[in-house]
């Protein structure tokens, strides 16, 4: 794991939490991408980003902390044979690739590169 990617937050009514994140926090938006239901807010200087999913787009969406590796795929196969359950095969996304999975506690984690 080379270092945090971003933290996913599901929300139920997406401006209201735009409103609060934004306005409240007044954390500054990293990206908006309404039509896959999901917001960033850049924290401080930091790279990785707070990402609200509308669980209207996302019904079975958690708490989710993103760590970059360099290679998914790479990644997921070494995990894998380790014994750990994914919860889906890995996914391309708009910057590379990703794939989650849940901790023994039922946090969810994921892993993601910039493969694209």
């Amino acid at each position: 794991m080379k270092t945090y990617d971003n933290f996913f937050l599901p929300v139920e009514d997406m401006a209201q939490a735009k409103a609060f994140y934004g306005e409240v926090l007044g954390l500054k938006t990293k990206f908006e991408f309404p039509d896959s239901g999901m917001a960033a807010y850049r924290v401080g200087q930091e790279e990785p980003a707070i990402i609200l999913k509308d669980r209207k787009k996302f019904p079975d969406a958690k708490p989710t902390i993103w760590f970059e590796v360099e290679d998914v795929r790479t990644v997921y196969r070494q995990l894998r044979e380790k014994g750990l359950v994914f919860l889906s095969e890995p996914f391309r996304i708009r910057t590379g690739w990703a794939a989650e999975f849940e901790d023994p506690f039922g946090n969810r984690l994921g892993i993601t590169d910039y493969l694209a």
